[in-house]
């Protein structure tokens, strides 16, 4: 089957012309048109044809309702800005702002009155412009009579909220407290709320005192795919290059999909050619850091990822009981046989197969989830065993192993990214996508490699606050201060006009976009004054 992939392609059927419909229903006409016709059409055409048809009256009485509901979810979808896409799209080729928007619509199409909606970061993927427009749905949620709450980082919708619940003070066992309760100008004045300094302004990411300029270029010569019209789109290399541009204008499609595809495929090749990309043999290596977990399973931790967990293995194998037993590093680890528990094998959890129902973890009887052997749990460093250390969050280790330059080395980069209160020996299934990020993102500044490496991160800011930004910003100048070069796709402010570079695309989504609007400096951009970016970058500049 694997051999027969690499030769098989797909084409339109020519029996259904890529309807997907029988003959039979492809002859059943409303209003001279058929299904097949409708789910063909751009969501904004089917919304302008919806409004022109008329109906008899024991027609109205058949289609009436149906087609009111239709108008009506039909006019949704297009208020909220994605009127450019065919109801016939493919969900694979939806950029994650589309798919955000169209789970929204999915949510709130129904009307409700008197519902509770709770959204978990609508904003995700979204252009300024976009938000305002999700602001005025959600407005209007509430004005039909229904409660809305919104877990957000987003300023624009804190400012027009109601009433504002501010968790912390800071993450992890520092938080999970309600720091603030009250109305977005109420907040603007607590002086114990992060978020409050950040609205303010008495906190805030800088903007660079100077822009780093380009020397060498990585250009990708006439893309084509999806809406992309493209003949030339250059990156600055040694720099942090940011691609912008409304959802759905081709960020995606430019660089994941022509981009990093090609890049993967001439790094994997011996051969190394290309005749899309030019300039991509200045870079030792490339690297897509994206939010997918780090690990699939309870073996891949924060601490094995960074690899601190090789220096702090090796510390414990020069303690005085483990060489008394003759132990080796191998011995603490959870991965091998050795010191970890042979009950569970180092997963600290037993899976019992249920035979007709979803299979159930119990934690191990013979470690207590500990994974570890009890002779292993015996040895200590400084009365910590290497269970404690596994529990240990990053900032706790960091002060415990204060004497220890390699594993301070490998654990800083997660304090500097932002991520002290991860302990060292969480699963990485359980971390977030944007945990995920950043812990990839602190391996490679943990290695002192000096080799000129491309990032490419689509929307590294996703649920993350202000101040994990502003973090995150500094972990970008420390990776171009190696000698690495950065393509961030992002809708952010505070990153956009961090950036030495954008690359604007446009001017709006789907059909309309696909174009070069811009490229140069955040100065440059509001200058210029074409960009749909222009009058929210403008308001974050000097």
């Amino acid at each position: 089957r694997i051999l027969h992939a690499r030769y098989r392609g797909y084409t339109t059927c020519t029996e259904c012309d890529g309807s997907r419909l029988r003959l039979s229903a492809r002859q059943v006409f409303v209003q001279n048109v058929t299904m097949a016709d409708i789910v063909r059409m751009r969501i904004e055409e089917l919304h302008a044809l919806l409004k022109t048809w008329e109906f008899s009256a024991y027609e109205e009485g058949v289609a009436g309702k149906i087609v009111e509901e239709l108008k009506k979810r039909i006019g949704l979808l297009d208020e909220i800005g994605v009127g450019y896409l065919t109801l016939d799209r493919l969900a694979h080729t939806l950029s994650g702002g589309e798919s955000q928007r169209l789970n929204l619509a999915t949510s709130i199409g129904s009307s409700l009155v008197g519902a509770l909606y709770v959204l978990d970061e609508p904003s995700i993927g979204l252009h300024p412009r976009d938000t305002e427009r999700l602001i005025n749905i959600l407005i209007r949620l509430r004005k039909l009579g229904n409660t809305v709450v919104v877990v957000e980082h987003d300023a624009d919708i804190m400012k027009a909220a109601d009433h504002i619940i501010d968790m912390g003070p800071h993450a992890g066992e520092h938080g999970g407290e309600i720091v603030f309760e009250g109305s977005p100008d109420a907040l603007s004045r607590s002086r114990k709320s992060l978020t409050s300094q950040y609205l303010r302004g008495k906190l805030e990411v800088a903007v660079p005192a100077t822009r780093r300029q380009a020397t060498d270029w990585l250009r990708i010569v006439k893309p084509r795919a999806n809406n992309l019209m493209l003949e030339q789109v250059s990156f600055g290399i040694g720099v942090l290059n940011v691609v912008t541009g409304v959802s759905g204008s081709g960020k995606s499609t430019l660089v994941n999909d022509v981009l990093t595809k090609e890049l993967k495929r001439v790094f994997s090749s011996e051969a190394g050619i290309s005749t899309l990309i030019e300039g991509f043999e200045q870079f030792s290596a490339f690297e897509f850091v994206d939010q997918a977990p780090i690990g699939r399973s309870p073996r891949s931790t924060p601490a094995t990822y960074t690899k601190a967990f090789d220096a702090i293995r090796d510390l414990f194998s020069h303690t005085q009981a483990a060489r008394q037993l003759g132990w080796k590093p191998g011995h603490f680890s959870f991965n091998v046989p050795g010191g970890r528990c042979q009950e569970c094998e180092g997963d600290g959890v037993v899976k019992v197969e249920m035979q007709f129902l979803a299979d159930v973890e119990l934690q191990c009887e013979e470690c207590g989830g500990t994974r570890y052997r009890r002779e292993a749990r015996n040895i200590k460093y400084k009365t910590k065993s290497i269970v404690d250390v596994l529990e240990m969050t990053v900032d706790e280790a960091l002060e415990f192993f204060a004497s220890e330059t390699k594993i301070v080395n490998k654990l800083q980069p997660l304090a500097d990214v932002g991520l002290g209160y991860v302990r060292l020996g969480q699963p990485g299934n359980t971390l977030s996508g944007g945990e995920s990020q950043r812990i990839k993102l602190a391996g490679h500044l943990a290695q002192r490699s000096e080799d000129n490496m491309l990032f490419v991160l689509d929307e590294p800011t996703t649920g993350l606050h202000f101040h994990d930004i502003a973090k995150l910003i500094e972990c970008f100048e420390k990776l171009i201060s190696k000698g690495h070069t950065l393509i961030v796709i992002e809708h952010n402010v505070d990153v956009i006009k961090c950036a030495d570079r954008i690359v604007d695309l446009g001017p709006d989504a789907g059909p309309n976009g696909g174009q070069l609007v811009f490229e140069g400096t955040p100065e440059a951009l509001v200058a210029e004054g074409k960009s749909r970016l222009t009058s929210f970058l403008q308001e974050v500049l000097p």
